[in-house]
């Protein structure tokens, strides 16, 4: 199942090495740590059937919405990225519960500023919604990020 969750991100325009960037950036002056490390607690963030889950929700949603296959007043919400529908951060922030309460400050933080792939992603693309996907990245990362500062080496479990 994570090899799907991975190539649905990589369809969508984004790769395990956009997040590890941005987890990189985020941890830098925290720990002593290398992109090598940033990617091995993304893949172990992706490795939790929970987390799969929140993927594969949240991008069929995505998804449904760009081929216009949700009523209204639903659609208009997700196609608009309505800032009050709230169910996208709800979503992603099941992600950064596993690891944690550290997760929610990272996620608010990525949520408000968007760096990285996390902004292009949010975005509008011809065509393309992306209402839970970008929350959905900033879950991710900032699960991984809790996992690194929760480990005494964020190399290993």
């Amino acid at each position: 199942m994570k090899s799907i969750v991975v190539n649905m991100l990589k369809d969508r325009g984004v790769t395990l090495e956009d997040m590890a960037e941005l987890v990189f950036e985020l941890q830098k002056k925290y720990l002593p740590v290398t992109m090598a490390a940033c990617l091995y607690n993304i893949e172990k963030v992706l490795d939790k059937r929970e987390v799969q889950n929140a993927i594969l929700t949240g991008i069929q949603l995505d998804k449904l919405a760009e081929a216009e296959l949700i009523e209204e007043p639903l659609l208009n919400m997700l196609k608009n990225d309505d800032s009050l529908y709230g169910i996208d951060e709800i979503l992603a922030l099941s992600i950064t519960n596993i690891y944690g309460s550290i997760g929610f400050t990272n996620f608010g933080y990525l949520d408000k500023v968007k760096p990285g792939i996390i902004g292009s992603i949010d975005k509008k693309q011809e065509g393309q919604v992306n209402t839970f996907l970008d929350d959905l990245i900033a879950g991710i990362v900032a699960a991984a990020c809790s996992r690194m500062a929760h480990s005494e080496d964020p190399h290993q479990e």
